[in-house]
């Protein structure tokens, strides 16, 4: 899915009205950021632990997006704002104790995909970085053990 310039404006913009509203809170809280592509309405809402909306945008490339696959495409591009935003800084001082995540959910607010997660030194983008370690562990294990 290719966002025009306007729809990834919005979808930064309701990143960044979100952080805005945690940190307009001040004290640290424990919370994960949500965030749920609607793709009948094609809006993007962004909402904390308790479900208190922090900023919403209707994403019109969204509005009944008919290829199929409409949450890996949101979690792709979602994931990818997010990545610059951390890499602008944008992301220090959040007042949330770590470790938190932003999560993709669907519109029945299950879980659907970790976005980011920051915990103090570690940052995984995504399930890359994990990808074929338990066959690595087990041919090490089987090594080990054959010695």
């Amino acid at each position: 899915m290719k966002l025009s310039p306007q729809s990834q404006a919005l979808v930064d913009s309701v990143l960044r009205e979100s952080i805005s509203q945690l940190k307009k809170k001040g004290q640290p809280q424990v919370s994960d950021l949500h965030l749920m592509p609607k793709q009948s309405s094609g809006e993007l809402v962004a909402f904390d632990d308790d479900d208190n909306e922090l900023a919403a945008a209707v994403i019109p490339e969204w509005v009944d997006y008919g290829n199929g696959g409409f949450l890996g495409e949101a979690e792709r591009l979602l994931r990818s704002a997010l990545n610059a935003l951390q890499k602008e800084g944008a992301l220090d001082g959040l007042p949330l104790l770590k470790p938190y995540s932003f999560v993709l959910v669907d519109e029945d607010h299950e879980a659907v995909a970790e976005l980011l997660l920051v915990d103090d030194d570690t940052l995984l983008l995504d399930d890359e970085l994990l990808k074929g370690l338990d066959n690595e562990l087990d041919d090490f294990l089987k090594k080990l053990l054959e010695e």
